[in-house]
């Protein structure tokens, strides 16, 4: 069975795509932790992070460091966060945190609700900075 991840790739649901090559996809995070919260999914479908081939490891953090940079330009953050948890989706998948201090990382935070009109602003301001 087609983790949600998979489901998106395939265009069977909607997303918020920010960023895409022949390997991984960005979208933003539905649930997000702060504003600008965004996950890396590589398109090979894989439960746990660390039985990816050790190129696809390097490469999904070259495709993260590209995001992460649009990310610190469209939102007001110190830095821009990784987190690998992996037990919320059996779809192995990097988060990207925009935080000002390393409580607002946290899973246990409430998550944030965003209207549609506030996302679509967002993706369009984090894809015109990729760049």
């Amino acid at each position: 069975m087609s983790s949600i991840f998979t489901k998106i790739i395939n265009r069977e649901i909607p997303a918020y795509i920010l960023h895409e090559n022949k390997n991984f996809i960005s979208i933003l995070d539905i649930n997000p932790l702060t504003h600008g919260h965004s996950l890396v999914i590589p398109k090979v479908e894989t439960d746990y992070f660390f039985e990816l081939d050790d190129i696809y490891l390097s490469k999904i953090m070259v495709f993260s460091k590209v995001v992460s940079n649009a990310l610190s330009k469209s939102v007001s953050c110190e830095r821009v966060g990784l987190s690998i948890v992996g037990l919320e989706v059996p779809h192995a998948h990097v988060h990207l945190i925009p935080f000002n201090n390393e409580k607002e990382m946290s899973f246990s935070n409430e998550r944030l609700n965003f209207s549609e009109d506030q996302f679509l602003e967002l993706q369009k301001k984090i894809i015109k900075n990729l760049n």
